[in-house]
């Protein structure tokens, strides 16, 4: 979900991280590390290029009788999940769970299960998409629910 979680990057930005050929990502001035920002936003720049390419190379590959999409999982419970739960970003985790729609972390099963959902005969009109399957956290940040910066102490 991390690709949505930032306000949308500018056309031209978007339109480059769509196109550009992977080996020349690199020198794009906008990904230069002074430009970036903190890992945070290295993070989401990254997994929203994810879904720009894939949206890029839809019809590219559908040329070829091929679907593709992609998947931007919430918070999933894993190993690695519930290390950073338990880190220094722990309440910001807390709140994330807190505020969304499910109200709950999602399980690798249930990735697991949209990834052959998007496989099957089910999904063959879906293409170029990214689905996002994150309990509604971004939909939270979308209607202010939800706000990334910490709460101010009282």
């Amino acid at each position: 979900m991390a690709g949505y979680m930032r306000s949308p990057y500018a056309a031209e930005i978007e339109h480059a991280l769509a196109n550009t050929a992977t080996s020349e990502l690199l020198t794009l001035p906008f990904l230069q590390p002074d430009q970036v920002g903190d890992s945070g936003a290295a993070y989401s720049l990254s997994k929203r290029g994810n879904a720009l390419r894939v949206q890029a190379q839809a019809v590219a590959w559908g040329k070829r009788g091929a679907r593709i999409n992609c998947i931007s999982p919430g918070i999933i419970l894993t190993p690695p999940a519930r290390d950073e739960m338990s880190g220094p970003n722990s309440e910001g985790y807390r709140r994330m769970i807190e505020t969304s729609a499910a109200g709950r972390v999602g399980t690798p099963d249930e990735v697991a299960e949209t990834a052959a959902f998007l496989l099957g005969r089910q999904a063959a009109f879906i293409t170029g998409a990214d689905l996002l399957m994150d309990g509604g956290v971004i939909a939270a940040l979308r209607t202010g629910e939800l706000s990334l910066t910490a709460p101010a102490e009282s």
